[in-house]
């Protein structure tokens, strides 16, 4: 997925703010389900949902206002439970400017754990995408 840095994603500095990276690992995990095929209304009202529970980021190299970052997004692992995704992101010249880890627990809407099906697990795993 690509992201182009704007004015509003910066400090006074011109450097992306480092906050706002977890807003770029959200939508990059959001298209990531989505070209699965997994949207997350559609869990929510089948009663499930996924909430962050870990966070990891490493800064590697600052971003600025004007670039655009390619975020690759993979899955490592995925049990009953969690889904653990990595990221790399990198800036228009190839620069590595961040590595992420994200886990998510599948839950229900009374925010308990709640176990993943079958076919969601193999939907996420997929290969394909559409």
């Amino acid at each position: 997925m690509k992201i182009r840095i704007y004015y509003h994603d910066t400090d006074c500095g011109g450097v992306v703010y480092y906050a706002n990276y977890l807003k770029y690992l959200e939508e990059a995990r959001t298209e990531f389900l989505e070209e699965r095929g997994i949207y997350i209304n559609d869990l929510y009202s089948k009663g499930t949902l996924f909430v962050v529970a870990r966070q990891e980021i490493d800064y590697k190299s600052p971003a600025f206002y004007g670039d655009v970052l390619q975020i690759k997004t993979w899955v490592n692992e995925v049990s009953r439970l969690k889904i653990n995704f990595e990221n790399e992101i990198r800036n228009q010249k190839g620069e590595l400017v961040a590595v992420a880890k994200t886990v998510l627990v599948h839950i229900d809407k009374t925010i308990k754990p709640r176990p993943m099906t079958e076919e969601l697990k193999e939907k996420i795993l997929s290969k394909e995408v559409k």
